[in-house]
Formats: structure tokens, C-alpha cells, sequence
């Protein structure tokens, strides 16, 4: 397997995990019924949960830009060092933008969200 796949898999690995811990804090508000229920008339999670929910929905968005550059970049056979580096720039920015984003640190929380863009740009150059 490509290595850019392997990043890939291991960046969808952090965004199930987003997905649990955005859970667990919104049940530690609203709690398990109110979640299990259609979720019409609970109150918005807020603090490090409605952060947490908020940096996942956002892994989301960007999950599906990276896949697919990543995808064409393999199906084209374009991947090389350059690719390889954006993967891994895309990830690791991702694992600690989840972090700094549910502590709650705006500046920083952009910066690290911008690496992980980067990151794509120097994969979607390798395509052009």
C-alpha cells in the first residue's frame, strides 16, 4: 500500500476517534436518552464539548479534500516525496488541531488548521 494511503487511513483512525470524544462530551451535558432520542428541544453543547463536536464536524470537511487528492494522487501514479510529506503534514496538523481546538485556543487552533491545508496544496501541486 502507498504510504500517502496509509496516512490517509490512519487520518480517518483520528477522525472515528473525534466522533467519540465529541459523543462522550455531549452526553456528559444532555446525557445518553437525549442523544438516543431525535435530538429535536436539547440545549447546544457547549465549552470543550461543543469544541470538540465543532473540530470533528471540521475533520469532516476536510477529511474529503484530502481523501480525494490523496485517491488521485494513487490512482494517478503521481505520489512521491512531496506527496508523501503532505499527507503527513496533513495529519499530524489535523491530530493537534483536534487538541488545541478543544482546549479552546483560537491563534493557534487557525495556524495548525493552516499547516493542514498546506499540506493538501503541496499534494494537489503534485497533480497539476
Amino acid at each position: 500500500m502507498k504510504p500517502e494511503l496509509t496516512w490517509l487511513l490512519w487520518s480517518v483512525v483520528l477522525a472515528f476517534v473525534q466522533v467519540l470524544v465529541a459523543v462522550q462530551g455531549a452526553m456528559m451535558q444532555v446525557g445518553l436518552p437525549a442523544l438516543a432520542g431525535n435530538r429535536e428541544g436539547i440545549p447546544e453543547i457547549t465549552g470543550w464539548a461543543g469544541r470538540a463536536a465543532r473540530a470533528q464536524r471540521n475533520m469532516v470537511e476536510n477529511l474529503l479534500l484530502f481523501a480525494v487528492l490523496v485517491l488521485i494522487a494513487v490512482a494517478a501514479d503521481r505520489t512521491n516525496a512531496a506527496t508523501l510529506l503532505g499527507a503527513q503534514l496533513f495529519f499530524w496538523a489535523r491530530l493537534v488541531y483536534a487538541g488545541v481546538y478543544i482546549a479552546g485556543i483560537p491563534w493557534l487552533r487557525t495556524g495548525v488548521w493552516t499547516v493542514s491545508v498546506i499540506g493538501m496544496i503541496v499534494i494537489a501541486l503534485q497533480l497539476i
